[in-house]
């Protein structure tokens, strides 16, 4: 396939920015979001990137875009998705937090909060909430991650099970259509595991780009979500499985 101009740029952005959304990309080049499809359609055919709901990922499922990465990656959207969950979240509250840049946003957007128990195992929430006005975090122990200092395996699921909180905040890689939940190493995700299973609330935490991107290992179902908090519309695909799974939708609309 000989790519034209647009193709080229279109290509270069979504392998630097690891996924740019259909609307940006049509006002970015000044034309349809029907020619980006196309061009979307082109690129995915020929393996050089992947499609997802309403974009374009150059995502592999068996290895997550790099720490410093994910951190700028739709920060407003993050952030619009934190404030709303912090609304839904009282004082005096014992919450689990797992590792993941929206989680962290979650993080911040608790500073008002009072009197919290926070039991986590991403030392970046650590640090930001040690400080929280009469609060208290139990950093988990285990094996660090060089790439993001995440905590994880068999000792951290040990440590999680001595818990039962009221709410868990969890970033994931990949929602699917069926509900499935996805992430991209198996430590992580059991550790996940551990914790949906240890908390009363289970508040999920996904922008637009997680919905169908490719992810390797499962992590579990959205029957285990109490409420999938997002920033736009979900697919309508989806709907009917919320639906039948119980779980409550926000949308963190601008």
């Amino acid at each position: 396939m000989i790519l034209n101009q647009r193709q080229q740029e279109l290509l270069e952005w979504v392998q630097r920015a690891g996924h740019v959304s259909v609307d940006d990309m049509a006002q970015h080049f000044g034309v349809a979001p029907q020619t980006i499809r196309r061009d979307i359609n082109q690129l995915a055919d020929e393996r050089k990137l992947h499609r997802v709901h309403g974009g374009a990922s150059a995502h592999s499922s068996v290895e997550n875009v790099e720490y410093s990465t994910r951190k700028d990656m739709r920060s407003d959207e993050k952030e619009r998705i934190a404030k709303l969950v912090a609304e839904h979240i009282p004082n005096h509250a014992s919450v689990f937090m797992n590792l993941g840049t929206t989680s962290e946003a979650v993080a911040r957007a608790l500073h008002n909060h009072i009197g919290l128990r926070v039991i986590t195992n991403n030392p970046h929430i650590a640090m930001t909430m040690c400080h929280y006005r009469d609060s208290e975090v139990v950093l988990a122990g285990g094996v660090m991650r060089p790439k993001d200092y995440g905590i994880c395996g068999e000792a951290t699921i040990e440590f999680i099970r001595q818990f039962r909180v009221d709410y868990a905040v969890l970033g994931v890689a990949c929602i699917e259509m069926d509900g499935t939940l996805r992430d991209f190493e198996m430590r992580e995700t059991r550790t996940s595991e551990a914790i949906i299973a240890q908390a009363r609330n289970v508040f999920l935490v996904a922008d637009h780009s997680k919905f169908g991107r490719p992810s390797l290992v499962q992590m579990g179902h959205l029957r285990q979500v109490t409420a999938l908090f997002t920033d736009s519309a979900v697919p309508e695909a989806l709907l009917p499985v919320l639906q039948e799974a119980g779980t409550e939708l926000y949308i963190a609309s601008e």
